[in-house]
């Protein structure tokens, strides 16, 4: 009994597409999803299962997952191999590079993986550029495409994208200036040098934190649910013309801790 009623509870993959819909997330459009599969809860099937309904719900668009590296590849360990080096940000972003037909980006540190329309032109160039989140690379990519950011049981501390904001508006002691000596190798063996400077000082993103209720008040952030967890729904181009203007006035923004004085960013 006990069995049946723990069956009862479980998310499926019809029941996590159907929260999907609910959230209206753009079938055709392109979500990069950060996650926690423990707080999407039990679901039959598994991390499988939460991949699959998304898969199956973007399957006339574009699905992105971070595979981040820079947690192992650094200048005492160099070289990133794109199909092996794991990714450290997540089981569901593990299991999802490997994947039939999904394609990983080649930056040495900050890579994506990406599957569905137009995924090859995504996630391609990402070694032309020395910094994690270039204008140029995918991240830069989520803005031209207009994408959605899903949080799923994360909060703000893991959208990378805010790091990408920080480095288009030249945001000072973000990255080092010195080069770590990386190196990408393909799965043919084929090895490209790719220097590389790397985020530095404080944990910028620990205090990203401050901004997720003034971007839900100006709809640049909305909720949703998908499984158990709780869902920030960002949309980047939004989400980019909001912090963009925060950072103009306030460059130190997420320097610290402090409560966000909301008066200070709103419009005239």
């Amino acid at each position: 009994m006990n069995q049946e009623r723990k069956r009862d509870k479980m998310h499926t993959k019809t029941s996590l597409m159907q929260q999907l819909k609910e959230m209206r997330i753009d079938l055709e459009g392109t979500v990069l999803m950060h996650s926690s599969m423990k707080k999407i809860g039990e679901t039959q099937g598994g991390a499988d299962t939460v991949l699959d309904a998304l898969s199956d719900y973007m399957r006339d668009g574009l699905l992105a997952l971070p595979t981040h590296t820079w947690a192992t590849i650094h200048a005492d360990n160099p070289k990133y191999y794109v199909a092996d080096s794991p990714s450290c940000v997540g089981l569901l972003t593990e299991l999802f590079r490997q994947r039939p037909g999904v394609i990983r980006s080649w930056h040495p540190t900050h890579s994506l993986a990406a599957l569905g329309r137009e995924a090859a032109a995504f996630t391609e160039g990402g070694e032309r550029w020395d910094t994690p989140c270039a204008r140029g690379s995918a991240w830069g990519k989520l803005l031209d495409r207009k994408a959605t950011i899903l949080l799923v049981g994360v909060g703000m501390t893991r959208n990378t994208f805010i790091h990408g904001v920080e480095e288009w508006a030249d945001i000072p002691g973000r990255l080092t200036d010195s080069h770590e000596p990386l190196v990408t190798v393909l799965a043919d063996g084929t090895e490209i040098s790719v220097p590389s400077r790397r985020h530095q000082g404080v944990d910028w993103s620990l205090h990203f934190w401050k901004v997720e209720e003034y971007l839900i008040a100006k709809g640049a952030v909305t909720t949703g649910q998908l499984g158990d967890a709780p869902v920030l729904i960002c949309d980047a181009e939004k989400l980019y013309v909001e912090l963009t203007r925060m950072l103009r006035i306030h460059p130190d923004l997420f320097s610290d801790n402090e409560p966000l004085d909301a008066s200070r960013y709103n419009e005239l």
